[in-house]
């Protein structure tokens, strides 16, 4: 594990930030918000807690910037401007998951997508801000969907496929391998493409 805490010549410690939130990022993707322990992000950063508490505020605060720093990550809405019907959109999203949660040398599984699912009432509210992140990537593939069908359509679609990069998400935390899920992922696609062969038509001959 690097250390994250330097010492200068003659000076005090410094506080590495960037590598703290990254470090923090793979713990609670790892393990889940209440599978890691205050201990277990202060070892493994290397600082005491009341450095952390200064740094970050909380426990809270500190997982809410891993979610930021996890945000900015490849993600399955990479790159879907560039498609030219509704399969194809919805292929590449699929696609993008399944390469997202199976990244050789990173965590399993969506951090967002799987965080938070449960967890016990002193941790509603950080609950509810993950159910909001889920929320906004709904939105987001809800907006890619629109050039190829009706809003009332999109909507609908939408949540259907969050509810397939879910299950995605899980699948792979278990142990599914990425050939597994692209068998899964063509199975979506072929349904979608059965019931919209119109809208699978690329735009251009």
């Amino acid at each position: 594990m690097d250390k994250l805490v330097k010492k200068r010549r003659g000076g005090p410690r410094t506080f590495d930030r960037d590598h703290a939130v990254d470090t923090a990022m793979r713990l609670f993707w790892r393990h889940g918000y209440e599978g890691v322990s205050l201990n277990d992000l202060t070892a493994a950063i290397g600082i005491a807690p009341p450095s952390l508490y200064a740094a970050f505020g909380s426990k809270a605060g500190l997982y809410r910037e891993a979610l930021d720093r996890y945000s900015g990550l490849p993600t399955a809405l990479n790159n879907l401007g560039q498609t030219t019907s509704l399969c194809e959109t919805v292929e590449t999203l699929l696609k993008n998951a399944i390469e997202a949660v199976t990244e050789p040398g990173e965590e399993r599984g969506c951090m967002i997508s799987s965080g938070m699912i449960q967890c016990g009432e002193d941790h509603a509210d950080l609950a509810r801000e993950l159910a909001e992140r889920r929320g906004l990537m709904r939105d987001s593939i809800m907006l890619k969907l629109q050039p190829w069908v009706d809003r009332d359509r999109a909507v609908s679609l939408s949540r259907y496929l969050v509810t397939i990069l879910q299950g995605l998400s899980v699948q792979a935390r278990d142990g599914a391998s990425r050939e597994e899920l692209k068998q899964v992922a063509g199975e979506v696609a072929a349904g979608i493409k059965g019931q919209n062969l119109s809208d699978c038509k690329s735009e251009t001959p």
